[in-house]
């Protein structure tokens, strides 16, 4: 049935207003992504907003918590007494290497009071839970349950019991985002503990890999070296595992090898991770008396 002069007036009507919509839209769109861009005036934005979203995000995570909550407390019997005799001898070995760590602390303390040198404070750490991992398979990032309200800041590290595992690279209040040290925008200042020769570990967007790529075709190093923190760049905390070197390639005509490294952390396997705090923040945290002792002693 053909249309009259009205109806398609308004059908005409109707189109307009649709198409002008959509072009003030993208034109707020716009508008919102290039201030965010550069001068960051929606910050307060998301974190308000990630404060709504966070329940959200618990809810859709719940199936899961409960899913390994049901796999630990129904397994088998067999495979709880073979768990409990494997962690009953893993403490033994511990409590092994304990004392022998506790004659080297002594013999430390010993020698920094031979050189008139005051011993540092130990870390403060805090234990997290990963939420969510990104599927994104050219970012490596991953969601933590503390945020804002536990003292988590943007650059703070990760371990784990084995190494390093990135650093937080956005905050929100009740959570936090970080960077894996194998996402390709990532870059790390180590050295090889072996010959505390210093270079740059960088991110390949594999899992499993890092790249050495400023080391000159003369540079001591070897398959098996351990990569460790160097402490440059005040983000990471001197001394800390970050992979293990494990293949050198030299091309004709490359002033730099090519070298790959493992990671120490377990990367795809953790649930867990440390944040540390750099020891300037944990004399924030502790009570001012201890805080000004420290700095006093220091100070001589």
């Amino acid at each position: 049935m053909p249309l009259t002069t009205t109806e398609q007036e308004l059908s005409s009507s109707r189109g307009t207003t649709s198409g002008l919509r959509l072009t003030l839209i993208c034109l707020l769109s716009l508008i919102l992504m290039v201030l965010d861009h550069q001068n960051q005036h929606l910050v307060k934005i998301r974190e308000a907003l990630s404060v709504v979203v966070y329940p959200v995000q618990a809810v859709i995570n719940a199936p899961f918590a409960l899913g390994r909550w049901a796999d630990e407390n129904f397994s088998t019997r067999s495979r709880l007494i073979d768990e409990n005799h494997g962690l009953h001898q893993e403490v033994l070995m511990q409590g092994a290497r304990l004392q022998r760590m506790i004659a080297l602390e002594a013999e430390n303390v010993r020698l920094r009071a031979l050189l008139d040198s005051t011993a540092k404070v130990a870390d403060r750490v805090l234990i997290a839970e990963i939420v969510s991992v990104d599927m994104n398979p050219f970012r490596h990032t991953i969601l933590i349950n503390k945020g804002g309200r536990d003292g988590v800041y943007v650059g703070q590290a990760l371990i784990d019991a084995a190494g390093i595992v990135g650093q937080i690279t956005r905050g929100q209040p009740f959570a936090a985002e970080a960077m894996l040290v194998t996402d390709a925008d990532h870059a790390l200042p180590v050295e090889i503990a072996r010959n505390q020769l210093r270079t740059i570990a960088m991110g390949t967007g594999d899992i499993d890999r890092l790249a050495l790529p400023f080391l000159p075709r003369n540079a001591d190093v070897q398959a098996g070296d351990l990569l460790v923190s160097s402490g440059l760049g005040r983000a990471f905390p001197a001394g800390y595992p970050v992979g293990t070197i494990v293949d050198i390639r030299s091309k004709t005509g490359q002033p730099f090898l090519e070298v790959d490294a493992e990671p120490s952390a377990a990367l795809n396997r953790i649930r867990e991770v440390l944040l540390i705090w750099r020891d300037a923040d944990v004399q924030d945290a502790l009570p001012d008396g201890e805080a000004a002792t420290i700095a006093t002693e220091k100070g001589q």
